[in-house]
């Protein structure tokens, strides 16, 4: 097939591209490599595509002229994971989370109308559930109250992504992520800047006074999810509204309190760690969990890497190759 991966620069869509072009797929690679993430990061990322099927387009996803450059030849699928993210982040500078997450979403699912793409899947978050307390979180529960300006625009692409499905026949897959973690991911994610002051000695901030709990999903359990569904795409006959547009929930199942996940750092790094309990911040959710019994009617049973595991492999990596990078 023939794939554009927006943000494949960025911690899914890298892994995402990996497992496309080890199966054969040809891949176009969209990114701004903007100062938004760790850059060297980025370009690290970007080095490991070498695969002669994948070919690479830098620029902005809200400019007509980028999107044409990445549609200059036949796409089958759009895997759409460039965004501007983090609940706390998009509190205090609201404005490039309209730009990329509203505008430039918008341009990218109308480009694949135009160039009649067989299957649109982007990337959702778990923050839309808001402050549900009806754990595990289920695609039919309500999401009409986010409590983030990040999860809004989340909201609003799940809602876009349902007038083109409906409008014009547009399969569409949205992808509700619940934090994603492992090798080459953010740097401002809690993984890396609770591994950086563990080492460092410096206090790690633990809000919620340590009752947030959070279903920590690895990246290749995400990845894995996310190429099986490129060849999935939803159909007009299967849906009662004759609408061809599915939501669907990556998670591990499983919520966990944050204390046991630096306990966990402690024991991989060989550190203890000085904890410093602090108040819930704006925008922030006290626990998540998902219910993915849907992805599982789609793709098969649901073997989610345990947090023990996971945890090993990101401190392996860290120490091993991201470190060098600073």
């Amino acid at each position: 097939m023939n794939v554009l991966v927006t943000g494949a620069a960025g911690f899914i869509g890298l892994h995402v591209a990996e497992r496309l072009l080890a199966r054969g797929d040809r891949v176009v690679g969209l990114d701004v490599l903007s100062d938004s993430d760790h850059v060297p990061l980025k370009h690290a990322r970007l080095a490991r595509l070498t695969n002669p099927g994948f070919t690479f387009v830098q620029g902005d996803i809200a400019e007509p002229e980028v999107l044409e450059r990445a549609f200059s030849q036949p796409v089958d699928c759009v895997v759409h994971l460039a965004a501007r993210v983090g609940v706390r982040h998009s509190v205090a500078h609201p404005a490039p989370y309209i730009d990329t997450n509203l505008v430039g979403f918008s341009r990218v699912i109308e480009a694949a109308r135009r160039h009649r793409v067989g299957h649109f899947i982007y990337a959702s978050s778990s923050s839309v559930y808001g402050n549900n307390d009806q754990l595990p979180w289920c695609e039919t529960h309500t999401t009409e109250q986010p409590i983030s300006l990040y999860a809004a625009t989340k909201k609003a692409n799940e809602l876009i992504a349902h007038s083109y499905s409906h409008l014009y026949a547009l399969a569409t897959t949205g992808l509700r992520f619940f934090t994603v973690y492992g090798p080459w991911g953010r740097p401002d994610m809690a993984f890396f800047t609770f591994a950086e002051n563990i080492l460092a000695g410096r206090p790690i901030r633990l809000f919620g006074h340590g009752a947030v709990r959070r279903d920590f999903t690895y990246i290749d359990d995400v990845a894995n999810a996310v190429v099986a569904l490129v060849d999935r795409p939803p159909a007009r006959e299967t849906s009662p509204t004759q609408t061809p547009y599915r939501i669907l929930n990556v998670g591990n199942q499983t919520s966990i309190e944050v204390p046991r996940l630096i306990a966990l750092l402690e024991e991989a790094l060989g550190v203890a760690a000085i904890v410093e309990p602090v108040p819930m911040q704006q925008g922030d959710i006290l626990a998540t969990c998902a219910d993915v019994s849907a992805l599982e009617a789609l793709i098969g049973p649901w073997h989610a890497t345990p947090l023990e595991l996971g945890v090993k492999r990101f401190v392996k990596w860290y120490r091993g190759e991201y470190r060098p990078l600073n």
